[in-house]
């Protein structure tokens, strides 16, 4: 098994000092160590608490949202809402605050970088909210929203607006987050008479293909072929 860093350096990080320790240990024990520990007295694995800081970051998502966003449709600020809580934005959070090197995990997952991979880095900061959510009295009115929102406060400042329809411009906005990324479209094929041709683009991200889209006019299969980008990121469109 791999032991992550001192348990207490986080707590400077994100700006919260447990009173309960187990609660971020708990948080902190990815399954394949605590399967290499069974029976041993360790924690179980931290798979609960993702279920529970799933339901609560969503929550103090939405009403952040709803309070600061008024002129927002339902629509967008739902669609704002699935991008902040997606995997993607969760790992590069959890990226940001090394949340990865505080992980125990097993000696073979250890082995795969288990501590990079972005699932494990979003289930265990939806882990980590629950813990504090936990360990702060089960309230949403101190701690675990302050934390929330210190952690997210740069993604909700540069939220894609989600304007139904402008999948183009959606991807652009969360390719240009990434910084150098270069995003371009391919007409791949053409079939059908002049009249009624149907044209087949691709959507590149550093000239891999993210997705693909058909249409009957290249401006039409070039929003398709965004869509498709998008579901594959993670934001449901």
């Amino acid at each position: 098994m791999s032991i992550g860093r001192e348990l207490t350096e986080l707590y400077g990080i994100i700006g919260y000092s447990f009173r309960d320790i187990s609660y971020l240990e708990n948080a902190m024990t990815h399954s394949s160590y605590a399967n290499e520990r069974r029976g041993k007295g360790i924690y179980p694995s931290n798979e609960r608490l993702e279920f529970l800081g799933d339901a609560v970051l969503e929550m103090v998502i939405s009403e952040h949202l709803y309070e600061n966003f008024a002129g927002k449709s339902e629509g967008t600020l739902t669609k704002m809402r699935q991008y902040l809580v997606c995997e993607k934005t969760l790992a590069k959070i959890a990226n940001e605050i090394s949340l990865g090197e505080f992980l125990n995990v097993g000696r073979g997952e250890e082995l795969t970088d288990c501590r990079k991979r972005p699932k494990v880095l979003a289930d265990a900061l939806e882990a980590l909210i629950a813990a504090i959510y936990l360990d702060s009295g089960r309230s949403l009115e101190f701690a675990a929203r302050s934390v929330i929102l210190s952690l997210f406060g740069a993604q909700i400042d540069n939220c894609p607006d989600m304007q139904k329809g402008d999948f183009k411009t959606l991807l652009q906005q969360l390719v240009e987050k990434d910084g150098a990324a270069l995003l371009e479209y391919r007409v791949v094929n053409e079939e059908g008479p002049e009249h009624d041709k149907v044209f087949t683009v691709e959507a590149l991200v550093n000239n891999n293909v993210v997705g693909k889209g058909s249409a009957t006019t290249k401006k039409d299969a070039e929003q398709l072929a965004a869509r498709d980008a998008l579901a594959l990121f993670g934001i449901s469109v």
